[in-house]
């Protein structure tokens, strides 16, 4: 595709959808349309960033010939309808993290974008934010040796509230897919292959989602990596990289701008600090017209399809199943 300016259409109008407004309008970009379940809502949307068009049924959105990419933000267990939809309707797709909830929709969402040749990206900061490119050069180059461990550490307490969408099974809640994508993925990004060795612990929520999880990771190159989550105790946000000749570490790791490295064979640290935590979904709106100009390889949906692989093998190892996955091949016994 040749056209360079696209417009953007948003489905649903929540706190993300809201920063993304604001990424577009920073790139002076404007937003072509807005839908959402409740019409009144996406009307104070359009309002609020002076959107062009609001459907009054926000299905609308995915056959509007005017419309060339849709940034999807709705709860993660309405993904694949929507984007089947989209897609088939020739729509290049932004979608929020988790992507879908498991392989079998994701597979399925990505053979139809391959049909219809349209992008199919996760919105997921890891890929796209200017420090983990930096320091994924920084790796690869070789400075700290091999990566030999990676640990992660992502901690939420939220009160229990069980119909919010932290704890709630019918809104595919839980520990893994809300906040363990992250952590995931950045453990992928730094990886030289995809963790097929993996073994977990897990805590229940009431509802029967997972409140609390231990995780741990290895490759081919027996590189390894523990993951610690919760979304009912505090912990920090942070990951670190452990090499042959140093370690990298990162707090506020899912839209980090600085990362310390410390080289443990001359005592030296070095502080890296690289775009703006601010502007994370401004860096994925890049990449994401940049994917639908032709480098697709910056959508990076292979690191997407190897989590939500993990992701997967995970949750049939605990036997969690959400409601719309009950005749899902994945969780099939």
């Amino acid at each position: 595709m040749n056209k360079r300016e696209f417009n953007w259409a948003i489905l649903g109008t929540g706190v993300v959808a809201n920063e993304m407004a604001n990424a577009l309008k920073k790139a002076g970009k404007s937003i072509y349309a807005v839908g959402n379940r409740t019409h009144s809502k996406a009307v104070d949307f359009a309002e609020k960033y002076g959107v062009k068009k609001v459907y009054d049924d926000f299905h609308e959105m995915f056959s509007d010939k005017n419309v060339d990419i849709i940034y999807i933000t709705t709860p993660h267990n309405t993904h694949i309808d929507f984007m089947m939809e989209a897609i088939s309707n020739g729509k290049h797709i932004l979608c929020e993290k988790s992507i879908t909830l498991n392989s079998d929709e994701l597979n399925k969402a990505i053979e139809l974008a391959e049909k219809n040749n349209v992008v199919l990206a996760e919105a997921m900061t890891i890929y796209h934010m200017p420090l983990y490119k930096k320091l994924k050069e920084i790796v690869e180059r070789g400075d700290l040796g091999e990566v030999r461990m990676i640990q992660m550490n992502f901690g939420s307490y939220k009160e229990y509230n069980m119909k919010n969408r932290f704890f709630n099974m019918n809104l595919a809640g839980g520990a893994l897919l809300d906040i363990g994508v992250y952590a995931i993925s950045f453990v992928r990004w730094f990886m030289s292959s995809k963790p097929n060795q993996v073994l977990s612990q897990v805590k229940y929520a009431p509802t029967g989602v997972d409140e609390q999880a231990g995780i741990l990771l290895m490759n081919d190159e027996q590189q390894m990596a523990t993951i610690s989550l919760t979304l009912h105790s505090k912990q920090p946000k942070r990951g670190m990289i452990s090499c042959d000749k140093g370690y990298i570490e990162i707090m506020e790791y899912p839209r980090a701008q600085k990362a310390v490295i410390t080289y443990t064979e001359i005592g030296e640290r070095e502080e890296i600090e690289v775009g703006k935590h601010e502007d994370a979904l401004f860096y994925e709106m890049q990449d994401m017209e940049k994917a639908v100009m032709g480098d697709r390889e910056v959508a990076h949906l292979d690191y997407t399809k190897d989590v939500m692989e993990i992701m997967t093998g995970i949750r049939r190892e605990w036997g969690l199943v959400y409601p719309e996955e009950r005749n899902n091949t994945c969780f099939r016994y």
